[in-house]
């Protein structure tokens, strides 16, 4: 049985319970709901040990350009990754950022972008927010999710945050976690594991859909976007958000970082798959060259033979060995599948 937005009814729950514990059967129930706050207070409540929880967010980027049939998780991904990979899709960078992966503006062209991603935080704020967490100033809630969007693809700095809104450390704190609990944010974690190098240990902040993103931030025009300073943050939040889901819609935590070290070396994306490490740079250049790679080269010699996979995932026009095994990747040639 299939029941939709359960959260709504969560006296089913106790009822479901008993119906489980009579009959132990794997997938007689299906449950979904769009409020995470009181869809997983409840489920953890009533259905511990009985329920498994997958996290879907909005399209994968391959979901979007219709590969979801060949759409991979991380593993198969990296077992997968060619240079010579290629997509036939046309679909342009800017489209896709400001339009991004919620179904119903990245399909149907004719919703106004806007008034969609306006409506969406209104609602969010006074359904989940107001109703959940018991916040009273939504103004200033909004401006904190503006202080996010505009700090996307950044090292986390929640003292700057507070400053800059008007609220304390612990509130910027709290409100930090409803927004990752409600999946509105990703935090990346700094890899720290016997690199033997002083390393930046805050989180980096990722606002998960480009679209809410870009709106926040008050574009209108894509190839305005293009070529503001803005344009490389989101374009790092998409490739990274891109992963996370690749995780979580197959059930798995995500095992992925980023690297920092105190003396200026910097490693955008580090995924661990089987005692190896997968590193990637992100970068929005269209021209990439050995100086694009300079860092990374200096943090795989000193991780040695855990490296199995470096690379870069940019803007160019196409896939190409940059130097040694270190290879570039179009965004497009790689993450739509």
């Amino acid at each position: 049985m299939i029941i939709d937005e359960i959260q709504y009814v969560p006296e089913l729950l106790s009822y479901v319970k008993t119906r489980i514990d009579n009959r132990r059967k794997s997938g007689q129930w299906l449950f979904t709901g769009s409020q995470n706050f009181a869809l997983m207070h409840n489920v953890t409540q009533s259905l511990a040990g009985r329920a498994a929880v997958l996290f879907l967010l909005p399209f994968s980027l391959s979901e979007r350009m219709d590969n979801a049939d060949r759409s991979r998780d991380v593993s198969e991904w990296l077992r997968g990754l060619d240079i010579n990979c290629k997509s036939t899709k046309r679909v342009s960078l800017s489209e896709v950022i400001m339009r991004g992966f919620f179904p119903e503006i990245a399909v149907k062209k004719k919703v106004d972008k806007r008034l969609w991603c306006g409506s969406y935080i209104t609602t969010y704020l006074e359904r989940d927010i107001r109703n959940m967490a018991n916040i009273g100033d939504l103004g200033q809630f909004e401006r904190f999710l503006i202080s996010c969007a505009s700090r996307s693809g950044g090292i986390l700095n929640i003292s700057d945050m507070a400053r800059d809104i008007g609220i304390s450390v612990p509130t910027a704190k709290r409100w930090i976690s409803l927004l990752e609990a409600g999946h509105q944010i990703y935090l990346l974690y700094p890899y720290y594991r016997n690199i033997g190098k002083r390393i930046v240990k805050s989180p980096k902040i990722y606002f998960t859909d480009p679209a809410l993103c870009s709106y926040l931030l008050g574009f209108q025009q894509g190839e305005v976007l293009l070529r503001s300073s803005s344009f490389g943050n989101i374009f790092e939040t998409m490739v990274v958000c891109d992963f996370l889901k690749r995780f979580l819609h197959y059930g798995e935590k995500p095992s992925m970082y980023y690297l920092r070290s105190r003396d200026g070396l910097e490693v955008d994306l580090v995924i661990e798959r089987g005692g190896k490490l997968h590193l990637f740079e992100i970068k929005s250049a269209s021209t990439i060259t050995s100086y694009h790679v300079s860092s990374l080269r200096r943090i795989m010699n000193d991780l040695g033979p855990k490296v199995k996979t470096a690379g870069v995932i940019s803007c160019s026009d196409d896939n190409f060995i940059i130097k040694g095994k270190i290879a570039n990747y179009n965004w497009k040639n790689v993450l739509s599948v």
